[in-house]
């Protein structure tokens, strides 16, 4: 069997009653490794002392993760604090990261923070309280200590026909997926589009359409259904086709 692709996984760095430490949950490991057959790498978020174009040369693709934190409004130009809890050595991280990999072509699934920073990284802006817009739901997770219930689907989201990820669900026009999240897309960013939405004019899908490579964000977390839900699992799948041809793409 020939060597399974590396995918870097991006880290938050969170304050620990004792330490400072780089988490990247289990969950997306997993998936790393189940759904789309990689060897995760994670990234710790260091800021400037990354080498992106030397981490870039070694990876096959990369996961954009969820997150506690939010990303900060000073990223896309907006004034003021934020929504807590903030993360900006992760920002100083994955914002530079992801604007390199998208000029490269290099693979990119990203997921909720992931999906905000994608948009972010293109030039667009976020809504920092989702909630307070007229006419919109509540898209945090559910107070629950059992995070089953707090990952379970919970909204429909309307799938744009003819899109990418109306192939990829089978032309379905509505998938019923989960919402953890505060923070969402207001403008959308240069070279990005609409793949899917929620009745309240939440963005919850978006695909690259600019630049040579394959990049995708998603608002829910389609990770912790990746053994349960089929569509969830096909996300995986499709990416790791993509990584599959960027590969071949390199080796020639």
């Amino acid at each position: 069997m020939r060597n399974p692709p590396l995918i870097g996984v991006t880290a938050d760095l969170q304050i620990g009653p004792v330490h400072r430490v780089h988490t990247a949950r289990a969950q997306y490991v997993n998936a790393v490794l189940d759904g789309i057959g990689g060897m995760p790498v994670v990234i710790p978020a260091i800021a400037e002392r990354q080498n992106i174009d030397a981490l870039l040369e070694r990876l096959d693709g990369l996961l954009f993760t969820g997150s506690p934190s939010n990303v900060d409004p000073s990223t896309y130009g907006v004034g003021g604090e934020g929504r807590a809890p903030a993360d900006p050595d992760r920002d100083a991280t994955t914002l530079p990261l992801l604007r390199v990999a998208l000029a490269k072509g290099v693979p990119i699934l990203a997921i909720c923070r992931g999906h905000q920073e994608l948009n972010v990284a293109a030039g667009g802006t976020l809504h920092q309280y989702v909630e307070r817009l007229p006419d919109h739901i509540d898209h945090r997770a559910p107070e629950h200590d059992d995070p089953n219930v707090r990952y379970a689907n919970r909204h429909w989201v309307e799938v744009v026909p003819g899109s990418l990820l109306a192939r990829i669900s089978d032309s379905t026009s509505r998938l019923f997926v989960n919402s953890l999240h505060g923070q969402g897309i207001d403008r959308l960013g240069d070279g990005l589009a609409v793949e899917a939405t929620h009745e309240d004019g939440t963005i919850e899908a978006v695909r690259w359409i600019k630049g040579p490579g394959f990049a995708y964000g998603v608002q829910w977390h389609p990770e912790w259904h990746i053994k349960t839900d089929k569509f969830a699992a096909a996300i995986f799948r499709h990416f790791a086709i993509v990584v599959d041809e960027y590969r071949q793409r390199r080796a020639a």
